[in-house]
């Protein structure tokens, strides 16, 4: 993991950059965004209020389901480095694993889905590059169905919800992420990876691949999904990481 010195210079680009250097500028520097009582594993206070703003301005000048994240020939494919083992810990029993899933509003019943039941669904492939907050990346082939399909036929008119919440059986490690990007023709419910049925270390049975946003989003053995008006928790923005987290 980047320290909260690099991880605070990393997004200080990414900031100027979508902002503007004449904006940021306006903000007397780091100075300002350093200000501010920061507690252990966080960052300044200030800087968030710069991750939020940069939020809203990419999200409404560059966001739009038409823009596609990279595509990659089989040639290019990496070995993807497991990274993470939040919500992985206890042994997985696949014949016993379930989806939970609770559809948007008060009306939406709560449902349990195994593994075959989402694969009825039609198999989508794509061969993207996976990216870490980090500072790496790996080409990597996924395959499964589009999260988008899979709302339409499991949770019918959640389409309207505001964000969908995500976490691993345990509740250990949980994500939010905004409906339009959740809804993006390339975010899939993947089950298999680089031609392969997932790995426990890789998520298995079932996560989250959603290619406009960084991995610490892609979400492994997902064992609820919740249609929202609300933001959901999310676990490494309550550690000081952009919530939207997109690319």
């Amino acid at each position: 993991m980047l320290s909260n010195e690099q991880e605070l210079a990393r997004r200080t680009r990414r900031a100027f950059l979508a902002l503007g250097g004449g904006a940021v500028a306006g903000m007397a520097g780091l100075g300002w965004l350093s200000a501010g009582p920061i507690t252990e594993g966080d960052i300044p206070p200030n800087f968030r209020k710069v991750l939020g703003l940069n939020e809203s301005v990419v999200r409404s000048a560059l966001y739009s389901n038409n823009n596609l994240a990279p595509t990659f020939p089989a040639s290019a494919i990496g070995k993807l480095k497991p990274n993470g083992e939040e919500g992985l810990e206890d042994e997985l029993v696949a014949a016993d694993w379930r989806l939970e899933i609770k559809p948007y509003g008060s009306a939406g019943v709560t449902q349990k889905l195994a593994i075959g039941d989402i694969k009825t669904l039609p198999l989508h492939d794509e061969t993207i590059e996976f990216k870490c907050v980090e500072g790496w990346s790996t080409v990597t082939r996924f395959a499964g169905a589009r999260l988008s399909d899979f709302t339409a036929k499991f949770c019918a008119g959640s389409e309207r919800a505001v964000c969908i919440g995500m976490n691993t059986p345990d509740g250990v490690y949980y994500v939010s992420v905004d409906m339009p990007s959740a809804l993006h023709p390339q975010t899939l419910l993947a089950w298999e990876m680089n031609g392969e049925p997932l790995t426990e270390e890789h998520g298995a049975p079932l996560r989250l691949v959603i290619p406009v946003k960084y991995g610490i989003k892609n979400i492994k053995r997902i064992g609820r999904i919740e249609y929202t008006d609300t933001r959901p928790k999310d676990y490494w923005e309550e550690r000081g990481y952009d919530w939207y987290a997109g690319l």
